[in-house]
């Protein structure tokens, strides 16, 4: 379904018991570049989290240039810091050549790279909008905002993740 038809920020499924986000170490990476649009999806993230039990000292967020800088702002604080997840705000405004697809694609492919490699969630929070106006609508506008749904998918996955690791404690048997 086209964005244009509904409000993304509120989860249509919230997948169980959601307690592990409150002992969970989450990073959050928020590029400079469009800051009207990322620190505002950066503050809707960090609320969403802080109102899902994430202690606001369990956190740690960092501020990079630019989207292209996401993927190793992220690798960075897995690196440097023992974290559960980490979300990558950012914002692409297409323009008047081909460099936005440039960049979203090695974003969205380090993000993922990153997150496999890791086996940590890396979250892609990053707005591929047009113009203006529709990054404006889907960081608090219109269209919700993109920050929390980013929260919203860290804490599926941290909870995840836990729920695989208490399958693991009940195993019987090999």
């Amino acid at each position: 379904m086209s964005s244009a038809l509904k409000n993304l920020s509120s989860p249509s499924v919230i997948l169980g018991d959601m307690s592990a986000v409150e002992h969970a170490r989450i990073g959050i990476v928020t590029a400079v570049w469009n800051q009207d649009i990322t620190f505002a999806m950066r503050d809707a993230c960090i609320d969403t989290l802080m109102s899902a039990g994430c202690k606001e000292s369990d956190m740690v967020s960092i501020s990079v240039p630019g989207a292209f800088e996401l993927p190793s702002g992220a690798k960075l604080l897995l690196s440097n810091h023992k974290m559960d997840a980490v979300i990558c705000l950012g914002c692409v405004i297409k323009g008047e050549t081909k460099h936005d697809e440039y960049i979203s694609t090695a974003v969205a492919h380090g993000i993922m790279t990153l997150s496999v490699m890791s086996g940590k969630p890396v979250i892609f929070g990053v707005l591929t909008p047009n113009d203006m106006q529709q990054a404006i609508d889907r960081a608090g506008g219109i269209h919700g905002n993109k920050g929390i749904e980013a929260a919203n998918t860290a804490i599926q996955m941290i909870q995840l993740a836990s729920d695989i690791k208490q399958l693991e404690k009940k195993k019987i048997g090999f």
